[in-house]
């Protein structure tokens, strides 16, 4: 099933023309219809009918097997843009927004980012333009692989200030604030608690799994909000899965010996060819999350990895130093 979507202000010029009619009736006529979100939801795929939204391309990608769309993410073409959108997270779209951005938006590393400064504060236009949130209301801390999470409350926004350095999780309550991390195969895990309205955005690589940061972020949401567990929703953004995340001995042994009496460990790692071996990171996430008492049906997964659709995201198993990053992006909305 594949749905034709439009903004609500282009939708209104069309029916206003193809039916000449006057504004009032053309609102009346689309608030009395499903919404965009709908469509998002119960698609398959969804097909951007704006001027400049390429529709040929569209249904080339569709057809051609690239749109990574599946039952738990939506892929939208927004114009010049691409990204996805969690299904079950739209079901709450009055109260919170959020995206996973694809390429060719790149958001930089700590590497580059001040070379490119200009450049990746534009593509955070593009995408928050897109989304109807203030690019002003940004918060980009400065990820080095830690197990820090920090509440953003009133704090200067802005990309790596002062307030963030060395974090690799954000958590907040606060409406209008846009919590933003990168990725090129590490793990985006959004939070969203709907009883406490509490929104959290974790940076969870290899490093960050193996120290527990989406244990840690359970925990501080508890700690902070009074969140319970049972109510969290954990939606994991894509990453370099077990088909592609090969590691040597060492890592392996780390990994073997942290984990070995969470459940699972001999389907989480697998031999591979030439002595090395494949980790679920994933699995070892939702195992986690499980432990700290989220419901594994409130765990939801894109299942997209990075490497696989480096085509469509960035992917520093492809290109290395040379790698982009993608965004995620989640906020609470103003009333």
């Amino acid at each position: 099933m594949i749905g034709v979507i439009a903004k609500k202000e282009t939708c209104l010029q069309r029916i206003m023309k193809r039916d000449n009619i006057d504004r009032k009736l053309a609102v009346a006529r689309i608030d009395s219809q499903h919404n965009e979100n709908y469509f998002k939801q119960k698609c398959n795929y969804c097909i951007s009918n704006e001027e400049d939204s390429k529709l040929e391309y569209q249904i080339k990608e569709i057809l051609n097997q690239k749109n990574l769309s599946n039952e738990n993410v939506i892929h939208i073409y927004d114009g010049d843009i691409e990204y996805l959108q969690f299904r079950k997270l739209l079901k709450y779209a009055d109260k919170v927004q959020h995206a996973y951005t694809l390429k060719p938006l790149d958001f930089g590393h700590n590497g580059n980012i001040n070379k490119r400064k200009n450049e990746i504060i534009k593509d955070y236009t593009k995408i928050c333009t897109k989304l109807e949130l203030n690019v002003k209301n940004v918060y980009r801390p400065h990820q080095t692989h830690t197990d820090v999470i920090k509440k953003v409350e009133e704090q200067p926004a802005g990309i790596y200030t002062e307030d963030f350095q060395n974090v690799d999780g954000l958590i907040t309550n606060k409406k209008g604030k846009i919590l933003s991390l990168s990725f090129a195969d590490c793990t985006a895990l959004y939070f969203y608690d709907p009883v406490k309205n509490v929104i959290g955005n974790i940076h969870s690589g290899w490093q960050g799994t193996y120290k527990e940061i989406g244990r840690k972020a359970v925990q501080k949401l508890k700690k902070e909000y009074g969140c319970n567990p049972k109510d969290l929703i954990c939606f994991i953004g894509p990453f370099i899965r077990k088909c592609c995340f090969e590691v040597d001995e060492d890592v392996r042994e780390m990994f073997y010996n942290k984990f070995k009496d969470i459940g699972e460990i001999e389907e989480i790692i697998t031999k591979s060819k030439n002595s090395k071996y494949y980790i679920d990171t994933g699995h070892i996430n939702r195992l986690i999350l499980i432990q700290e008492g989220l419901m594994n049906e409130n765990i939801i997964d894109s299942k997209i990895c990075t490497k696989c659709n480096h085509n469509k995201l960035h992917s520093y198993r492809i290109d290395g130093k040379l790698s982009g990053r993608n965004t995620s992006l989640i906020s609470l909305k103003k009333n």
